[in-house]
C-alpha cells in the first residue's frame, strides 16, 4: 500500500510539473477568470474566491481534469462553504477549504479508471500531493485530506475542524439541496449565476459518480454511493452486514 500511494503522488507531481513549489507568504494576487466571473462578483455577499497563486493553481489542475459539470459543482460547493462558513462565524482558511472544494470530487476523473480505493480517498490523496508540492506544511495537508475523504460520510464531518464540516454541508447542498433555505435568494442567484447548476445537473452528475464506480463497487458500500449503483445497475446488490455477521467463520466455523 505505501509503495502504491507512493506511485500516486509521484504521478501526480508530474501531471503539475511547471508550478512552482512557493510558499503561501510568496502567493501571487493573479487569479484569474476561471469560471465565468471574478471574484469582485461576491463582494456583495462577504465572500470571494481566494485571489492567490495557490488558488488559482488547483483551479487549474482541475479545470484541466474535469469536465464543465464536475468543475462548475466544485466551484459552487466552495461557494456554499464560504456562504455558511460566514453565517456561522468560523474561523477558517479560503485558501484551503479552496482546494478542499477543488479536489473534493477529483476521484471522479479518467485519471481514476483502475483504482479500487474509495473515490473521496483518491481526490484526498491527489489534493495532499498538490499542496505538498506547494510547500504548505503537514498539519494544513493532512486537515484537507480528511475534509475530502470524510465528504461522503455522514455523521463524522460535523465533529472535525471548520473545513471539514464546511465542505460536507456544502456538496450535500448543491447535491442534494441540504440547508437550501439556509441561504437567501441573493446568495443562490449570486452563486448559480457566476457558476450555473443547469437542469440536467442531478443526471449528469449521477452518471458520473456511476462511470467511476462501476469498477470499483465495493468502495460504495456504507454509503450514499451505493444507491447510485443500485440506481443504475439492476444487478448490483448491497453488502448485508447483518449477514456478513451471521455467516461469518465465528459462527459457521473454519
Amino acid at each position: 500500500m505505501q509503495l502504491r500511494n507512493t506511485l500516486t503522488c509521484a504521478a501526480f507531481a508530474i501531471m503539475v510539473v511547471g508550478i512552482p513549489l512557493v510558499p503561501r507568504s510568496q502567493a501571487e494576487n493573479a487569479m484569474p477568470t476561471v469560471a465565468g466571473a471574478p471574484p469582485k462578483l461576491f463582494e456583495s455577499l462577504g465572500i470571494s474566491v481566494p485571489d492567490t497563486k495557490l488558488a488559482r493553481d488547483a483551479a487549474q489542475v482541475i479545470r484541466n481534469s474535469e469536465g464543465d459539470l464536475l468543475f462548475q459543482h466544485s466551484m459552487r460547493v466552495y461557494c456554499w462553504a464560504a456562504l455558511a462558513g460566514k453565517r456561522k462565524g468560523l474561523m477558517f482558511d479560503p485558501e484551503l477549504l479552496f482546494v478542499a472544494a477543488m479536489f473534493h470530487d477529483y476521484g471522479l476523473t479518467a485519471g481514476y479508471g483502475e483504482s479500487h480505493l474509495r473515490y473521496e480517498v483518491d481526490g484526498a490523496n491527489a489534493a495532499r500531493a498538490f499542496l505538498e508540492s506547494k510547500g504548505i506544511s503537514e498539519a494544513s495537508r493532512q486537515k484537507v485530506w480528511l475534509a475530502i475523504a470524510l465528504h461522503t460520510t455522514n455523521g463524522i464531518s460535523p465533529h472535525l475542524y471548520p473545513i471539514a464540516v464546511l465542505l460536507a454541508e456544502a456538496a450535500n447542498m448543491d447535491l442534494v439541496g441540504a440547508g437550501f433555505n439556509d441561504f437567501n435568494a441573493a446568495q443562490r442567484s449570486a452563486v448559480e449565476g457566476a457558476y450555473p447548476r443547469p437542469p440536467e445537473f442531478a443526471e449528469g452528475f449521477l452518471q458520473a459518480l456511476y462511470e467511476s464506480l462501476k469498477h470499483r463497487p465495493e468502495t460504495t458500500q456504507g454509503t450514499g454511493l451505493a444507491d447510485v449503483l443500485a440506481y443504475k445497475d439492476p444487478n448490483f446488490r448491497r453488502r448485508d452486514f447483518s449477514s456478513l455477521m451471521r455467516t461469518s467463520p465465528w459462527v459457521a466455523g473454519p
